[in-house]
């Protein structure tokens, strides 16, 4: 029989105080993250939507709020979650399809998945300014 005081004095699987954090892991925890973002983020455009067919007043209350500081930091927000999600997905769909486990590999995905999110964001952010 195992010995109970050997096993509670170590964890029963491994965390982050065993594993040294590293790029891919967050990129995992962000991911995941964004993905729950998304899905309440949802509200906001489900309230829009409704505005918009409830009336040009409830339009304007809703727009109103959107297009105050928080309300644009919200939605830039959902727009970098769709962004980073989206491409989060693209990189485990290859990894579903048996490529990019090396090491290397891994963290060259998990980088780009940073980058090309923060970028996209960024390009969206300014075209809706110039152009909204």
């Amino acid at each position: 029989m195992a010995d109970a005081r050997l096993s509670a004095s170590r964890p029963l699987s491994p965390h982050l105080m065993v594993f040294r954090f590293i790029l891919t892991m967050a990129m995992s925890i962000v991911h995941r993250m964004t993905g729950g973002f998304l899905y309440v983020g949802t509200v906001f455009v489900a309230v829009w939507l409704v505005a918009a067919a409830s009336g040009p007043v409830w339009f304007a209350r809703v727009d109103g709020l959107y297009q105050t500081w928080i309300g644009r930091l919200i939605l830039i927000g959902l727009v970098w979650s769709l962004i980073h999600h989206a491409i989060g997905g693209i990189r485990h769909f290859i990894w579903d399809l048996g490529y990019g486990f090396e090491k290397k590999t891994a963290d060259r995905m998990a980088l780009f998945n940073l980058v090309a999110g923060l970028v996209l964001t960024a390009l969206v952010v300014v075209v809706a300014t110039l152009f909204g």
